[in-house]
């Protein structure tokens, strides 16, 4: 369950409450929270009604360890619901924050605040799912000649020499880019590499633009870092 914050009372409102309810907890019944930056532990429902439920904080828990340094995925915007299922896998596979992007050849250029909150609501349920302590933080999209990071990235491009278990170094902060539909154009690459990015190969396939950063986040987690 999802709290604001470790605390030694903690109140959840309406909707956390309907959660509880399809889930039949009863009062007496322990829970594991956590408050979406790493920290996890027990506790126990004092209060349950209709609106609202209080927990009493028990003992802390080991949360599943996270990547060595943050792992950031950077994604060209895409077209309908397929954003949602990205963000979803992203989290299941240990990003700490999804940046999303405006390329050359996206078909969708913006992106409203709505939208941008419900795929915030989608990686803290992911997180929940997964049992993971951490949510990531989902950004409003940026150009991609706009882009920073910290440490390495790494950019999908067909055609590329590297794969990313070779390539990959954990002494720094990582971040993995993936384009959208049409795929980045040469130039785009280009300037990224001139900026210290590496381009790796996913195999010999095309992907599907909402596939790619899957694949490559998957190949990352299958490391077991």
């Amino acid at each position: 369950m999802l709290v604001p914050a470790l605390s030694a009372t903690m109140t959840l409102g309406p909707r956390e409450v309907r959660h509880l309810n399809v889930l039949r907890v009863q009062v007496g019944d322990t829970l594991r929270v956590f408050d979406g930056h790493g920290h996890e532990a027990l506790a126990v429902v004092t209060v349950l009604d209709d609106t609202r439920a209080e927990l009493e904080l028990g003992g802390a828990l080991a949360g599943v360890p996270e990547t060595p340094y943050p792992l950031t995925l950077a994604a060209a915007l895409l077209k309908g619901d397929k954003l949602a299922e990205v963000v979803r896998a992203a989290t299941e596979l240990g990003v700490a924050r999804v940046q999303l992007l405006i390329t050359a050849r996206a078909d969708v250029r913006e992106i409203g605040a709505q939208k941008l909150q419900r795929l915030s609501r989608i990686a803290a349920e992911a997180a929940k799912q997964s049992r993971r302590a951490v949510v990531p933080v989902v950004v409003a999209p940026t150009p991609l000649h706009a882009l920073t990071w910290e440490g390495h990235l790494y950019v999908a491009q067909p055609g590329a020499v590297n794969r990313i278990v070779d390539a990959l170094d954990w002494t720094a902060p990582v971040t993995v880019l993936t384009g959208p539909e049409g795929g980045l154009t040469d130039a785009e690459v280009t300037a990224l590499t001139t900026r210290g990015a590496q381009a790796v190969t996913l195999g010999p396939r095309i992907l599907r633009a909402e596939t790619a950063p899957v694949a490559l986040l998957g190949a990352i987690a299958a490391l077991g870092r």
